[in-house]
Order: structure tokens, then C-alpha cells, then sequence
């Protein structure tokens, strides 16, 4: 293999280590809320046992926070299961957009901590690619990561996979301001090491302020 391993290595413990204490920090926030319902149910309870009455919605009202959290966290940990798997093999078939999503669920708390929005536009038709998922979705969470910083606080950063000849490309847009910002140099070392590996190409359209990242069929695992 030709691609920088020690780095890719390096740079995908970090993703790994970064998603997984984000995925247990909204975790965290699940359970803290389950508990603070469940001690208000508990107060009701108590008051009852001693013969206040009780207004049913005062139940239903925890209740029903208690269930949404439950479905939350059920999301959360469907999508911990797809991340965690995404190293098992070297190369898999998936639908590109899939991917994409499965990034922008993962990253979402990111933006929102950076007060920027996403925006997941949907493809018209499937778009089928076979890549290492798990150093594809370490070069998408760079390549927002970026965006993010390019497009700035109150802003939206709109991702989109479209099926292309021969491939596919994700397009990275809304970036208006991308040639008024300051960054540092991108792609870097960690960007070209994936991009080598996955046989993928990156574009940077400052004056269109968009990023173009163009995947082959079939990437080498």
C-alpha cells in the first residue's frame, strides 16, 4: 500500500475517540433527563400516596418526555451500532448518501456547539460506492469539519451525494464566505492521507463556495 498508514492510523483513533465521547455525551444527556422525569413522577407518587389528588396530565407530561428520550437514545445507539461496525470490513458496497447521513447524525452536535446548521439534501437516485467506510466517513467528518469553520457561527452548510460517471461526489455547499475566511492549509497531511488511500480527489470552489469530494466505484480498502 502506498498511503501514509501511521497517519491514517493516527487520525482515525482520534475520529473514533472524538465521535465515541460525543455519542456518550448525548447519551448522558438522555439519561439525564429520563432522570429527572422519573423524580418527578416519583414526587407525584409520593403526594398521591398521601392523598393529594393528582391531575392526570401532571403524568402524562413526564410520561411522555420519559418516551421520547427512550426513542432518542434508541437513535443514538442504532447509530453508535452502524459507526462501531463501519470498521469491520476493509472494503463494503453501501449507498453513498446512507453514509453521508449516518456523518451528519454523528456530527450534528458539533455544528449545533458551533452554531452552525446542517442541512442533508437528498439524491435523486441511489448512489452505490465501494470504499473503506469507516476512512470514508473519518474524510467526510474532515471535510465538514472544515465547512463549518469555513461557513461560520449563524450559518448552514448544505451536504448532498449525487451519483456521478464512473463514480460519485458529495458537494459541500453554502460556503459563501469561504474566500473571506482564514484557515489553515486544507487539505493537510491527515485529508491526503485518506484521500490517497480511498482514490479520492477533492476540490475546493472558493468563488462557488463549495467543496467537491469525488469518489471512484470502487475505492482500494
Amino acid at each position: 500500500m502506498s498511503w501514509n498508514q501511521e497517519v491514517i492510523r493516527e487520525t482515525g483513533l482520534q475520529f473514533f475517540g472524538k465521535m465515541s465521547a460525543s455519542i456518550s455525551h448525548e447519551l448522558k444527556n438522555v439519561l439525564a433527563i429520563i432522570n429527572e422525569n422519573a423524580g418527578l413522577l416519583e414526587d407525584l407518587a409520593v403526594l398521591a400516596e398521601k392523598g393529594v389528588p393528582i391531575d392526570p396530565q401532571r403524568l402524562k407530561t413526564p410520561a411522555s418526555r420519559i418516551m421520547k428520550q427512550i426513542r432518542r437514545g434508541d437513535d443514538i445507539i442504532k447509530g453508535m451500532n452502524r459507526f462501531a461496525h463501519s470498521v469491520d470490513e476493509p472494503l463494503r458496497q453501501m449507498d453513498l448518501h446512507d453514509t453521508l447521513a449516518l456523518t451528519y447524525a454523528l456530527s450534528n452536535r458539533f455544528a449545533s456547539m458551533r452554531g452552525v446548521r446542517l442541512e442533508l439534501e437528498p439524491p435523486s437516485i441511489p448512489v452505490p460506492v465501494v470504499a473503506n467506510p469507516f476512512f470514508l466517513q473519518n474524510l467526510i467528518s474532515l471535510c465538514l469539519d472544515f465547512a463549518m469553520g469555513c461557513a461560520g457561527a449563524g450559518k448552514t452548510v448544505s451536504l448532498k451525494a449525487e451519483k456521478i460517471e464512473g463514480g460519485a461526489k458529495i458537494m459541500f455547499s453554502k460556503l459563501e464566505d469561504m474566500a473571506k475566511v482564514e484557515t489553515g492549509p486544507f487539505p493537510a497531511e491527515r485529508e491526503r492521507a485518506l484521500l490517497q488511500a480511498l482514490k479520492a480527489d477533492l476540490v475546493i470552489h472558493k468563488e462557488m463556495g463549495e467543496l467537491c469530494l469525488t469518489l471512484p466505484s470502487q475505492a482500494e480498502g
